[in-house]
Formats: structure tokens, sequence, C-alpha cells
């Protein structure tokens, strides 16, 4: 017979703890150190809070009246939701955003399954009866690729396998998180979504590249390995103002990295190449959008506060995903890898500046009015750094050019068996 009162429930409770026989299966009893045996208190430290309830001997309803705690899923999932933030002004104006949370999964976000596209669209089928025909012809074309182009791909490629660590980013932002995995909210669509495409880009080129068989995989997966684990903090603070901005500046940037790839491979002769990157760019181009729209919605309601943010982040440097890459041998990997990104043009210091100032332009900072005095100042910063940048840039990029003119330095990588480039 199931216990019928809260005194019952609570001394079968504690008998059961005292003869190893657990309603609750762990829980925490209070210490009675004069009542049981020091055997028994070290057993009973071991225990969890939190407990599963055994139907057999306590109802749901004695378990909420003993614990004060209701398990059910729904009372778990409001249980799960944050209850205090960091920046309750930002998570008031993001909760706002929700319904262009809504539209941006809508519009910008293809659809899935069947009906959208997937790596093995741009890759030779191994189950028809010409796969061994298929397979040659796209082994010849990236046979074309020459070997500083090909460790730029790599790079690349190995910034986009991280994705777990980007989906772990985008959950920290306050009010953006997907607290449950299955969160019914547009925030928390939003994420998965976008998640499920950029998880198709890092499959694709490595499949392209385990395909083209002129790379040494396993450094590169090492490579991956230790990128994940090292992880990735580009100061976004769990602050969704931060994060959107962040996020506004790297799609951008990582649709320009693609997209040159995929320019210098035609020149290469490898159209395979050229089809994938331009695809994943769109992506790109697609994600850059929504971010960008999710700012300029929160310019709209709180300028100010936007505004500050900005200035702050960019007297920093926006930090690059995949910066603590190596391959467990090369403690410079990403330097050596940015150093051939800029000397081919796939991403340089011209194309950071152009990115503030396509960011500034976008959201219109210089008509933007009913800002307080601060922020008129910090305005005025944002809207003159883009110029900054430029001269800069152009300053070290000369400077460069100057100093290799007469030899391009060379840097060996794991990743093509130790050829230099």
């Amino acid at each position: 017979m199931l216990p019928t009162s809260r005194p019952t429930a609570l001394v079968m409770l504690l008998s059961a703890a005292a003869s190893g026989v657990s309603a609750f299966q762990p829980i925490a009893i209070m210490r009675q150190r004069s009542r049981v045996s020091s055997s028994v208190l070290r057993k009973r430290d071991t225990l969890l809070n939190s407990a599963t309830v055994d139907p057999n001997v306590v109802t749901s309803k004695e378990y909420s009246d003993i614990c004060g705690i209701d398990f059910s899923k729904d009372e778990m999932e409001k249980r799960l939701e944050r209850t205090s933030y960091l920046y309750p002004k930002h998570v008031e104006v993001i909760e706002d955003l929700a319904p262009i949370a809504d539209q941006m999964v809508d519009k910008i976000l293809l659809e899935t399954g069947d009906n959208s596209w997937q790596p093995q669209d741009f890759l030779p089928d191994l189950t028809q009866d010409d796969w061994l025909e298929q397979t040659k012809d796209f082994r010849e074309q990236a046979a074309n690729v020459p070997d500083d182009l090909l460790v730029v791909l790599i790079g690349d490629m190995v910034t986009e396998e991280a994705l777990p660590t980007y989906q772990t980013l985008l959950n920290t932002f306050e009010g953006c998180d997907d607290p449950t995995g299955t969160t019914d909210t547009a925030w928390a669509r939003w994420s998965r979504g976008w998640t499920s495409e950029e998880n198709r880009h890092g499959d694709l080129l490595n499949k392209y590249l385990y395909l083209g068989g002129r790379c040494d995989m396993r450094s590169i997966e090492v490579t991956i390995q230790h990128l994940i684990t090292s992880g990735f903090n580009p100061g976004a603070e769990k602050d969704p103002y931060r994060g959107f901005v962040y996020t506004s500046f790297q799609e951008r940037a990582t649709k320009i990295s693609h997209g040159n790839v995929g320019q210098l491979a035609k020149k290469s002769g490898d159209k395979n190449l050229q089809r994938i990157c331009a695809k994943i760019a769109g992506d790109e181009g697609r994600h850059e959008k929504a971010y960008q729209t999710f700012v300029t919605e929160i310019i709209k309601r709180d300028p100010d506060g936007l505004i500050h943010v900005f200035g702050d982040m960019m007297r920093g440097q926006i930090v690059m995903p995949a910066e603590l890459m190596t391959d467990g041998q090369d403690k410079d990997l990403y330097d050596n890898f940015s150093a051939v990104a800029q000397r081919l043009g796939v991403y340089t210091a011209l194309d950071y500046a152009d990115i503030i100032k396509h960011l500034v332009d976008h959201w219109d900072l210089e008509n933007l009015t009913g800002l307080t005095s601060e922020a008129e100042k910090e305005r005025d910063y944002l809207c003159k750094l883009p110029e900054r940048y430029r001269k800069l840039a152009e300053r070290s990029l000369n400077r460069k050019k100057k100093v290799t003119e007469d030899e391009i330095p060379t840097r060996s990588f794991n990743w093509i068996y130790g050829r230099a480039v």
C-alpha cells in the first residue's frame, strides 16, 4: 500500500535511508550523527540532492509536499529557465525581438531534409555504376589546386568543424539560450536551425579533402579535436548585444573567405571546389543577414546600449574562431595559416576594415539620432574607425610587401605532409 500522508511518507523515507532500501534514488539525508553509525554517515554524504521517485513507495504529490519540488516535465522546464540576468535590460529587448527571430527562422533558414542541399549533392556518388569515373574526374580537378590554397582551405574547414563550440557560444547569450535542448522558443529554434545548416559546411569540405587525396587527414583531424577541446572565447560575456555584433562581423568574414577561395579554385581549374565554396558562402551570407537584422532591431529599441557595446568591442579586436588551432606540433599554426590566407588575398586586414565600414553603414550609425552625449561620442568614434583601420592596414601591407619583394617566406604544414608554402 502506498503511504497516504506526508508524515507517513517522511517516516518511510528516513526508515528506507537507514536500512539501505531507498524510496528516492539517490537523496541527501539530514545529519543525525548521534543516531547513526559512521559507515552510514559516509554513505549518506556521497548522495545527491536531486531525486528520482520510486512510484511504488511515494506518490508525486507526497514527493512535492516533502521536498517542495514538482518533478513534472513542465515544471522542470520552468525551473531550468533563468530567473536572474547580468544584462536584464538587454534580455528585455531580446525577448521583444522573439517575433523577428521567428521570421528569420522562416525566411532565412532553409527547409530541412530532402528540400535542402546536402554535402552529397557536390560529391561523387559511390553507389552509381560510374562511381570510379566520377571519383577520377573529381580528383583530377582537385589536383590543380596549389598547396598554398589547399592550406587555406584546410584552415577554413577546421574552423567550420569546430561547430560544437559555436553552438555552445550561442547558448551563453542571455535570453537566447536553449535550456532543455528542445526548447520551443524562437531563439532556441533559430540556434538549432542555424547549427544544422552550418553543420553541412565542415562535412562537405572534409569529404572534399579526403577524396582529393593530397592531405594528411589524420593531422587535420587532430587539429579539429584540439580546437574543439581548447574552446573559444570571443569576449561576448553572455551579453546578447555583444554576441550579435560578433556574429554579424564573423558571418561576413567567413562569407568573404569562402567566396575568395572559390574564385581562386576557379582560376586553378577546380570547378567542383568553386561550386562548393560558392554554396557555403551563400549560407554565410544568409546567416549574416539575419544577425545584422537582429542588431538593427536592437538599435531601434536601445540605441545607446548597442552603441556602447559596439564601441567597446571595436576598441579591442574581433577574435577569430580558430585562433587556438594547433596540430599538437606547430604552436604558431593559426598565425602561419593566417599569413598564407593574407598573402593570397583570401582574408586580409583590408577585409577587416571593410567589414567594420559595412556594419557602420548598414546600421546607419552616422544618421542615428536621439542618443545621449556619451553615446554620440561613441557613435562618432565608430563612424571614423573604418578609415583609420584601412590606413593602418594599407601601411601594414606595404611594409610586408617591401620585406617579401626579394623572397617570400615559406612555412611547412603537417596538414600537407610537411610541404612548404
